[in-house]
């Protein structure tokens, strides 16, 4: 039997900002063993985490953005606990970032939604604005708008190209990627019947900016990927009117059946 390592972090936000903050993971054994994937235990606990802040916001009747931030600066002015193992300041950081370079106060234009999401990972910070449309029943990401903080940028054309690689290859997952077992068996076996995303299905911008700091570099391939689950489950959930709990979201489907 394969014991998965569990996702959960349970120092991480919004531990820190949430009084009686309790968290708890259940193993599952399992006979399939793992494989590579990018940003390994962070990619769906996000999804699931920055969903739910968004639904914490809108029965708070609050704009998810300034939500967060309002836990944010609790965590930096009163924490709730000692061992949180993120830094309030620069997880804001991305948040206002990713708020200013969208243009998240002016209200899309046409029948564009959007979705927003941020996580910590790897020892950097992620943010994403995703933008979308519905076009004969299909999603079609128009924009992406990301901000990362990921200490002092080394070489910023390959950190923008792995940020760029890290949306795509989310939206693609997050939409599509699904392989169902049989009997332990993969019934997908090649890419002839495993739903990837097409070039023609990618973001048609994708706007990148670094948070400026003199911090030591930390992790930059992997930290833009987990966000980007959240933020197309929340610009679905205001294109659609419907939440959506099991991914992938579309999986074969060619159309949103939700």
């Amino acid at each position: 039997m394969v014991f998965l390592k569990a996702p959960l972090h349970a120092n991480r936000f919004p531990a820190g900002a949430i009084d009686n903050y309790l968290a708890e993971d259940w193993s599952i054994e399992s006979n399939i063993t793992i494989g590579a994937f990018r940003a390994p235990r962070s990619n769906f606990i996000a999804a699931a985490e920055q969903s739910f802040l968004d639904e914490l916001a809108e029965a708070m009747k609050k704009d998810p953005i300034e939500m967060r931030l309002e836990l944010l600066r609790k965590a930096k002015a009163s924490p709730v606990g000692k061992n949180n193992d993120y830094d309030a300041d620069r997880y804001a950081g991305v948040l206002e970032l990713v708020r200013d370079k969208s243009g998240w106060a002016n209200k899309p234009k046409g029948k564009v939604h959007r979705g927003v999401a941020a996580y910590f990972c790897h020892a950097s910070y992620a943010a994403h604005v995703l933008e979308l449309t519905v076009e004969d029943g299909k999603p079609v990401v128009q924009k992406v708008t990301s901000a990362i903080d990921c200490g002092i940028v080394v070489n910023p054309d390959a950190a923008a190209n792995m940020t760029e690689g890290a949306v795509i290859d989310g939206i693609g997952n997050a939409l599509f990627g699904e392989m169902p077992f049989k009997n332990g068996v993969p019934e997908k076996t090649n890419f002839h019947n495993y739903r990837m995303i097409r070039m023609s299905e990618a973001p048609k911008v994708i706007d990148v900016h670094f948070v400026k700091n003199e911090i030591s570099p930390t992790g930059m391939g992997e930290p833009p990927f987990p966000p980007i689950f959240g933020a197309v489950a929340n610009a679905l959930y205001k294109a659609t009117g419907k939440r959506v709990y099991n991914q992938p979201f579309l999986g074969d489907k060619q159309e949103l059946g939700m």
